[in-house]
């Protein structure tokens, strides 16, 4: 019985942006656990790399082109999924960008296309899949949010800010979503191993000396170890589990951090 509270068979998730890293590591939990699996991208060429990479270890995967910040074609492409593979059941907004610049050098610009991207687009992808499953009684989202929902770091205001107000729509979701039966809540990731973060995970890098420090667990997470996160907030075992934020991080935010003399 309980393992069965874990059984996604049945169900398809969207996830964007899962086509490589983290999102393609959660989307993996999730089809390994028994859902179909929709990803997007703008590159169909990526879209084709991924779709083979799912279907290479027995995935069943779909691929979308669209732009998460166009509502238009986020309606057309929702409308498209449903008819062609499934209803949406699961929804996970991965989908994200970052630019790491000194807020007193930032253009508006730059700002606000990080605020688009990571703040606006789960906001437009989620009220358009939440249509649906108002209609069939019930869904189940999960908002990618970070470390930086909670915190400060030099250089990424905008992401920050992106990710703190993720949060907070996270929270705002359930809030107006729960009595449809439809299960918002969030997962922040600490530091992780991907190809994105392997140029700074070398021994004698300054910043990978003070993530291994930082971390209770005394290392970078592991993809995979998101998948266990992402494959209870998709499942029926987090069903009374609404507008909160599962800090996978390996203890970082349990902890101020050790003394410069340990």
């Amino acid at each position: 019985m309980s393992i069965n509270l874990f059984d996604l068979t049945g169900k398809t998730a969207l996830i964007t942006g899962g086509v490589h890293g983290l999102g393609m590591a959660m989307a993996k939990g999730l089809g390994y656990a028994g859902a179909k699996i929709v990803v997007n991208d703008l590159s169909q060429e990526a879209l084709d790399s991924a779709i083979a990479e799912y279907k290479s270890v027995g995935i069943e995967a779909y691929g979308y082109v669209f732009d998460v910040t166009d509502e238009a074609a986020v309606i057309a492409s929702i409308n498209k999924i449903e008819s062609e593979v499934a209803p949406i059941d699961i929804l996970i907004n991965n989908a994200g960008i970052i630019k790491r610049t000194p807020i007193i050098e930032m253009e508006v610009k730059d700002f606000a296309a990080v605020i688009n991207v990571d703040l606006i687009s789960p906001f437009i992808v989620s009220k358009n899949v939440a249509k649906g499953m108002i209609e069939r009684g019930g869904g189940k989202i999960i908002n990618i949010c970070s470390m930086m929902s909670e915190l400060g770091r030099d250089s990424v205001s905008a992401y920050a800010a992106a990710k703190g107000g993720l949060k907070m729509l996270t929270k705002n979701m359930a809030t107006e979503w729960a009595k449809f039966n439809i299960q918002t809540n969030g997962i922040g990731p600490g530091y992780f191993a991907t190809s994105q973060t392997a140029p700074i995970r070398v021994d004698g890098h300054p910043f990978n000396e003070f993530i291994i420090s930082r971390t209770p667990a005394n290392r970078w997470g592991d993809p995979e170890d998101l998948q266990g996160a992402a494959i209870f907030l998709s499942s029926k075992a987090s069903d009374f589990v609404n507008g909160h934020i599962l800090y996978v991080d390996g203890g970082i935010l349990a902890t101020i951090g050790k003394p410069s003399n340990e």
